[in-house]
């Protein structure tokens, strides 16, 4: 048997595995929970700044692996190709949020089971990712995480400005703290609050020897 009747006889087999209505219900299976997993991203997002072109790739990507995992599948010859075309794809876009992995790896797993024709494997386990995406982004203190970034001149200005942190704030804690000679100190500290009062950092701006007072939002990841 040579290989064109090897390959003659898997494409046969090919056509013969997946007819149009296998096909249209991957594909469409494949829409719908591209579609579920761009909800989900949009509304679980906790990072710094939003990527829609990220998040409409999550769909593609479901859709772009159910086909591929369709053809190889049912084709010996097509999947070693697949393979061997694969390998030497290297993809160099560095993935900063662990979570951008996690919808990644969720797009691309959804496609291979679908593509596989676990349909129901592919809904139950969307549900069940997707729920636990929505409970764990919910917070579960009421505390409001922020920086405290302040220039002062010398140390009683410092020591005043911590103060003022403290009457105002149970939990804070220096993060960090840069002395630099003849220039003052420059010191960050993480707080802690049930409220979006802001009136402690106009205090702290007036104290004398202060000459820059900043507040960041910060959401737990950065600067650890």
């Amino acid at each position: 048997m040579n290989f064109n009747e090897i390959f003659r006889r898997s494409f046969l087999k090919q056509l013969e595995s997946l007819s149009i209505e296998d096909i249209i219900i991957s594909f469409l299976m494949a829409a719908i929970i591209g579609i579920f997993i761009f909800f989900v991203y949009k509304f679980t997002f906790g990072g710094i700044m939003y990527s829609r072109n990220f998040n409409v790739s999550l769909i593609t990507l479901t859709i772009m692996t159910n086909f591929i995992i369709l053809a190889v599948s049912s084709n010996v010859v097509l999947s070693l190709g697949m393979v061997g075309a694969l390998s030497i794809v290297r993809f160099r876009t560095a993935i900063k949020d662990p979570m951008d992995l996690v919808f990644l790896f969720w797009a691309i797993g959804a496609g291979i089971v679908i593509g596989a024709k676990f349909h129901s494997l592919a809904i139950i386990g969307s549900i069940l990712i997707g729920a636990i995406m929505f409970a764990t982004s919910r917070k579960l203190t009421f505390d409001t995480p922020y920086l405290i970034i302040v220039n002062c001149e010398s140390k009683n200005s410092e020591d005043v400005c911590i103060q003022i942190i403290k009457k105002f704030f149970n939990k804070c804690r220096l993060k960090s703290k840069i002395v630099s000679v003849g220039k003052g100190t420059e010191f960050i500290y993480e707080i802690r609050g049930k409220s979006d009062n802001t009136e402690f950092i106009d205090e702290i701006s007036k104290v004398d020897g202060v000459t820059n007072a900043s507040l960041v939002s910060y959401n737990g990841e950065f600067l650890e």
